[in-house]
């Protein structure tokens, strides 16, 4: 993948075009490789909660264990494996589907693969095949997470010029969003009226929208030609390759950064850690306190949309007025104090009010913190290896937290076996998950002190 980055970069720096009028810019929007970047982006989407934070709530409602809802939300780790993922789908054809080309073919397979993974979970009732959902569930996340690297590459390689692919790339990010808010919010409001099994079916369903979308793709033959050139052989994996595209990395970033990259990669670790260990228990929290199906919904929606759009923003904007620094001091004093907050609810019981205010607080600290993050990751990566490093880091990020986030429901009901009623191990939880977000603070602060700078390989 990272090949056919560098190939796809000479040729955008070869194109000199002046810039587009607004005029010219929504006129863009019209076009049909828009609307295919569109369906492909709420593909990715689409699965991504389905086997997270959704199907903790899913679980939730059927009283499985909470030691068991904080294992299965282990399946995610599958997103912290991108790189592997796109080492295999830049030299291996598609099985059958050779003649649709390289990126139509894997991108096929794959979304059938995560069409029949939500299938499959929709048939296992949790409190009877919770091992069937389980397995049904990493199929959906092994075939989603390979979709992501899949339609990232093309809309790099559909992209005429820059400026192209920040058009295309809004689209994926706008279906993307759509996505999220189906499956964060309406999937509730469908689960109230038709049950969880029908409402993961119609997901399933829906993923045909992003088949569709890759039918009507137009393959990147140029990007198919130049990986046959470069690996060297085709139809086949060479060493040489999997080498480049798997350890090629890890090498050209350590020797950026010399020993601080250690520092930065423990950084961008912890940063969401607090996030991330509380994820599969906020849902059963949600039921265990009383709050309602459709009132969660309804702040996601309402509440939820706006202040995450308002984060972001401020995130952004915060990084570019202040520094990138400056904003994960800001975003890593948030995070902890968001997560903490849940806490409160244990006084307050299921006011809608308080729920609205809570959620308000933590979408924005949270995507404030994200953009912070994703500005300053972004910073680090090395030409000629901007896209696989940049999945090292995001697979850094996901590592330490997915894993240890799978250990959440056993200490909630540790805290209870201590003597504290339920909801009281939930609120003692949470305050704990906001302590955790002082280590990334430190390190930050160090990161900071320390002002690594990138050097020079050549």
């Amino acid at each position: 993948m990272t090949n056919i980055q560098d190939a796809k970069d000479e040729q955008m720096a070869a194109v000199k075009r002046p810039r587009r009028s607004m005029a010219e810019v929504i006129l863009a929007l019209r076009r049909p490789k828009v609307a295919v970047m569109l369906g492909l982006g709420f593909g990715s989407g689409l699965p991504f909660l389905l086997i997270g934070n959704t199907l903790s709530y899913w679980l939730g409602d059927a009283h499985v264990n909470l030691a068991l809802i904080g294992f299965l939300s282990w399946v995610g780790m599958a997103y912290s494996l991108k790189f592997i993922w796109g080492a295999v789908v830049d030299n291996l054809p598609p099985p059958l589907l050779g003649r649709l080309g390289r990126r139509r073919g894997w991108l096929l397979w794959t979304q059938l693969g995560a069409a029949i993974g939500l299938l499959g979970m929709a048939a296992s009732n949790p409190g009877l095949k919770l091992a069937a959902l389980g397995g049904f569930a990493v199929l959906t996340a092994f075939s989603a997470a390979t979709q992501d690297v899949l339609v990232d590459a093309w809309r790099i390689e559909a992209a005429d010029d820059a400026e192209d692919l920040d058009i295309l790339t809004a689209a994926y990010k706008f279906g993307y969003q759509i996505a999220i808010i189906l499956t964060a919010s309406v999937i509730l409001l469908l689960a109230q009226g038709i049950g969880w099994p029908l409402s993961y079916a119609c997901c399933a369903v829906a993923m045909g929208l992003a088949m569709v979308a890759t039918l009507f793709a137009p393959e990147p033959l140029q990007a198919d030609a130049e990986i046959e050139r470069k690996a060297g052989v085709i139809g086949g994996l060479s060493l040489k390759t999997a080498y480049d595209a798997v350890v090629g990395p890890f090498i050209a970033f350590f020797g950026s950064f010399g020993p601080a990259a250690l520092l930065i990669l423990l950084t961008v670790s912890a940063y969401h850690l607090c996030d991330y260990l509380r994820g599969p228990v906020i849902n059963p929290f949600y039921v265990a306190i009383g709050l309602q199906k459709p009132l969660v919904a309804g702040v996601r929606l309402a509440i939820g949309i706006p202040t995450t759009i308002l984060g972001i923003a401020a995130g952004g904007l915060f990084a570019a007025r202040f520094g990138h620094m400056a904003a994960l001091i800001v975003g890593g004093v948030l995070q902890p104090l968001a997560v903490a907050a849940f806490a409160v609810l244990i006084f307050s019981g299921p006011s809608p009010l308080v729920f609205s205010g809570l959620m308000a607080f933590d979408d924005f600290s949270m995507n404030f913190a994200g953009v912070a993050l994703i500005v300053y990751m972004s910073t680090l990566t090395s030409l000629g290896y901007t896209a696989t490093q940049y999945a090292l880091l995001t697979s850094a990020l996901a590592w330490t937290g997915k894993f240890l986030k799978g250990f959440s429901g056993v200490w909630v009901l540790a805290l209870h076996g201590r003597g504290l009623d339920m909801l009281h191990a939930y609120a003692c939880f949470f305050l704990l998950a906001g302590l955790a977000g002082i280590p990334a603070l430190l390190l930050v602060f160090a990161l900071r002190w320390a002002k690594p700078a990138r050097r020079s390989l050549a």
